[in-house]
C-alpha cells in the first residue's frame, strides 16, 4: 500500500507557529517533547545525548535525530552540555522552546542546529512527541503536522 492508501486511514492537520530565530537553517523530523522544564548542569549525558535528571519524563530517551521541544531551561550554565552532544553525534536536529535564556541560546549556538523560540503559542501545548515538525530557523517558523487516525 503506497502513500495514497495511508491517506484513507489518517487525517493530517498542519499548524504553523511563528517565533524568533536563534539559529538559522531548516530541519525536519519527529518531535520529542518535554512538557516540563529541562535541567542543565549534571543532568545530561552528552556522549549518549540523553537527559539523566532523576524522575524526568524523558530520562534516558535519546535526543539524537529528533526535534527537541521544551518549555524552558532550569538551572545553571550546565545547559552548555546539551550543546556538546554535537561533538558525539548525539544531538537533536533542531530545538524549539517557549522561552529561551542565554544558557539555552549558547547551547543552540554550540549545537549549531535550527532553533526557534518566543513563539506565538506555547509549543509544548501544540506539539506532541511523534508529530512531524519542520523548523525554519531563518524565518522563525515552526510547521507541525499532526497525524490522527480517522474514525
Amino acid at each position: 500500500m503506497g502513500n495514497g492508501g495511508s491517506d484513507n486511514l489518517t487525517n493530517e492537520t498542519k499548524i504553523v507557529l511563528k517565533g524568533r530565530k536563534v539559529i538559522g537553517g531548516v530541519a525536519e523530523g519527529e518531535a520529542l517533547v518535554s512538557k516540563v522544564p529541562v535541567m542543565g548542569w549534571g543532568n545530561v549525558d552528552m556522549k549518549r545525548g540523553v537527559i539523566t535528571e532523576r524522575d524526568h519524563p524523558l530520562k534516558d530517551i535519546p535526543l539524537k535525530g529528533k526535534v527537541f521541544v521544551f518549555p524552558t531551561p532550569r538551572g545553571s550554565g550546565g545547559w552548555i552540555f546539551y550543546g556538546f552532544t554535537r561533538f558525539y553525534d548525539a544531538n537533536p536536529i533542531a530545538m524549539v522552546y517557549k522561552k529561551g535564556l542565554a544558557i539555552t541560546n549558547l547551547a543552540a549556538i554550540v549545537m549549531n542546529v535550527p532553533t526557534v523560540t518566543d513563539l506565538d503559542r506555547d509549543p509544548t501545548e501544540v506539539i506532541d512527541t511523534g508529530d512531524h515538525v519542520k523548523v525554519d530557523g531563518d524565518k522563525g517558523i515552526v510547521e507541525v503536522t499532526k497525524h490522527r487516525l480517522k474514525k
